[in-house]
């Protein structure tokens, strides 16, 4: 993502004190989205989930220094605090050590379902993120605008897999554990969803999937 500036007055009606939180919100949410799925590799079991975990960490790793970049060219001190960065830090912090209460409770199985409901909380709040960015890139013009613009194509769709794949994941894993017959890798994953339309079309097909 290029260096941009913002070249008017009026872009400074993008940067109000609501915006500059929802940024520090973002970075600190892709913090600790990366102590998330570390955490969550540990507690990964299934092969192809493990894989699909690796490259979403690296991926999250990359998104930390997208927003680190976008506080960096609107000219704000990446490692201010606000009372919305806090919260986000505690419940990150605190999505890792359910995890890690996970592992020591109990088999490996039961840690993997409770680390793929972990990381379907973060996404949740991370998908959020990037979707009002995204709304503010639409609202505003001007280099700044265009800036978070360049960042929402470029993230947007892999939080979208991020969220749905994993919420399959979470939905076929409590399957099986149930005694039922689950579908794994999810439909999510194997269709490669981006958008929660497609999350639900191959939903709506598991079940015919599962008794194949």
């Amino acid at each position: 993502m290029a260096n941009k500036k913002k070249t008017s007055a009026e872009e400074s009606e993008l940067l109000s004190k609501e915006t500059i939180d929802l940024l520090y919100q973002a970075l600190e949410t892709e913090k600790g989205g990366v102590q998330v799925y570390t955490t969550a590799l540990r507690c990964a079991v299934n092969e192809d989930l493990k894989e699909e975990w690796e490259k979403y960490l690296e991926q999250t790793k990359s998104h930390v220094e997208t927003v680190t970049e976008i506080l960096t060219n609107l000219e704000l001190e990446v490692d201010a605090e606000t009372p919305g960065r806090k919260i986000v830090r505690h419940i990150g912090e605190s999505l890792v050590k359910a995890m890690e209460m996970a592992l020591k409770s109990g088999p490996r199985e039961a840690a993997q379902i409770v680390a793929t409901e972990c990381v379907v909380l973060a996404e949740t709040k991370d998908h959020l993120n990037w979707e009002l960015i995204g709304e503010l890139a639409d609202q505003f013009e001007g280099d700044d605008a265009e800036m978070l613009k360049d960042a929402y194509d470029e993230v947007e769709v892999e939080e979208d897999e991020h969220l749905y794949h994993t919420q399959g994941w979470a939905r076929e894993l409590w399957i099986q554990s149930l005694g039922m017959e689950a579908v794994l890798p999810p439909p999510e994953e194997v269709e490669d969803v981006e958008t929660a339309i497609e999350a639900a079309e191959v939903k709506q097909t598991r079940t015919k999937k599962a008794r194949a």
